[in-house]
């Protein structure tokens, strides 16, 4: 997506752009399609999104920050509390707004009840349709037209983040709204999460992809050593924090079968993410109510 061409006389552009909607609207797809690399964890479970991840998008002469927040809900607990006030705190610091919305499901009160959110933010709002892939034109223009119901003066963009039909288009238009300015990050930095932090949520999604009902929301992960041999491997050794004895045996399973399948698949996207041969260490943990440990949270970077 940095094919985009402004113009060279006007100066460099750069600002930061929140990404908005609802749980499993496809935010984290949608900045990864932008940038043009994965920075963000995909997930069908709500909730995948935990930490505020800065995506850098660069041009010849703009960048675009994304600020994929999470998903916005009622606070039940110190983890969604701290999510809610990330959202909060983005949406003032930030250039601009892009709202996502589902296609498929069309608006719903929770795209209302964000839009009602984002109305008096006083920062220009774009909404992305997301899934559009997934439904005839009868219902793209349907939810469409719902889009303009929402009173947020924005721009509406049609799109696909899964195959970049509509992108390019949304992202000349994000362009378009940020300020003069120096580049916040290097050209080639896409992301400004930390190594351990990238890392260990490559293997919370591959968690996810694999567990059910509240198992998922219960877990967590943290990279406790990187560790470069002379042979050129990497050693990750990582713990997989959950809340019960029972949802650990789930994540164990019978023979170590699920934990050494969650560990086979996250070594690849792993190796792809450093570029060389890994040997990954998984352990599992309860940890008992640890969305409620505030110095957890603390460490996990979960602000």
């Amino acid at each position: 997506m940095a094919e985009l061409s402004g113009s060279p006389a006007a100066g460099p552009r750069a600002g930061f752009i929140a990404l908005a909607g609802r749980p499993n609207v496809g935010k984290s797809t949608l900045a990864n399609a932008i940038v043009g690399a994965k920075v963000a964890i995909v997930s069908d479970k709500p909730q995948t999104t935990r930490r505020a991840i800065r995506a850098v998008a660069t041009g010849p002469d703009w960048q675009l920050v994304l600020v994929d927040l999470p998903g916005v809900q009622r606070p039940r607990d110190a983890l969604t509390e701290r999510m809610q006030r990330r959202v909060q705190r983005e949406l003032a610091d930030a250039d601009g707004c892009l709202l996502v919305v589902n296609a498929e499901q069309g608006i719903g009160p929770g795209d209302r009840f964000l839009a009602s959110l984002l109305a008096p933010a006083g920062v220009p709002i774009a909404i992305a349709v997301n899934k559009v892939d997934r439904c005839d034109r009868g219902r793209t223009v349907g939810v469409l037209h719902e889009c303009a119901g929402l009173d947020l003066a924005a721009e509406i963009f049609p799109v696909s983040a899964r195959t970049g039909s509509g992108v390019p288009a949304l992202v000349e238009h994000l362009v378009s709204i940020l300020p003069p300015g120096a580049f916040f990050f290097p050209a080639e930095q896409r992301s400004d999460q930390t190594e351990p932090v990238l890392l260990a949520e490559l293997v919370r999604e591959q968690v996810l992809a694999r567990t059910r009902q509240e198992v998922p929301h219960a877990v967590e992960v943290e990279v406790l050593e990187i560790e470069h041999l002379p042979n050129g491997l990497v050693r990750i050794e990582a713990v997989v924090l959950t809340e019960t004895d029972s949802q650990k045996g789930i994540l164990i399973g019978a023979g170590g079968r699920m934990i050494s399948a969650i560990g086979t698949a996250a070594r690849p996207a792993i190796e792809r993410e450093l570029g060389t041969r890994v040997h990954l260490e998984l352990t599992v943990r309860v940890r008992r109510h640890w969305r409620a440990d505030e110095r957890l949270l603390d460490r996990l970077g979960i602000e």
